[in-house]
């Protein structure tokens, strides 16, 4: 083998583990990627099956319905236009109750039920994630008169 083929071997050789490596990097980042979906846009069937994402809304006032020989929880969030139903199991934030903002991580189930991993509640009483706020604005919902302006 010529000094030429040798080098031209492993500069293919190279670039070969290079871009198996950023392949690999990028199927893995896209695995790790958590979207935010609207309760609208999870029932319009936008939000994607079988791949964990977030969706935020207000928890609906008498929805909460928790098992009394586990630490299941059943509710439903809103945005106001469409309602998303949620189980959970785990403990929830102090803060969680009805008609406040939250966030959820899951993923939807065959039946249409949003099965949270982790249920996140606003922190404080005039704070709400972002993301909840401007789908309730873009659906219509009046804001509690708590939360103020988020994009200020």
């Amino acid at each position: 083998m010529t000094p030429r083929r040798r080098r031209m071997l492993w500069v293919g050789l190279v670039l070969a583990g290079v871009s198996l490596a950023a392949f690999l990097a990028l199927t893995a980042f896209q695995k790790n990627l958590l979207y935010f979906y609207t309760p609208s846009q999870v029932a319009a069937g936008e939000a994607p099956r079988g791949y964990p994402f977030r969706v935020g809304g207000l928890v609906v006032q008498g929805s909460v319905q928790r098992q009394s020989d586990s630490l299941t929880v059943r509710f439903t969030v809103t945005d106001g236009a469409a309602s998303v139903p949620v189980v959970y199991t785990g403990l929830l934030p102090d803060l969680f109750r009805e008609g406040q903002g939250i966030i959820s991580i899951g993923q939807i189930d065959g039946g249409g039920i949003f099965e949270a991993t982790e249920v996140l509640a606003k922190h404080d009483e005039n704070y709400m994630p972002p993301e909840v706020a401007d789908a309730l604005k873009k659906s219509g919902q009046t804001l509690p008169t708590n939360y103020g302006d988020y994009r200020k």
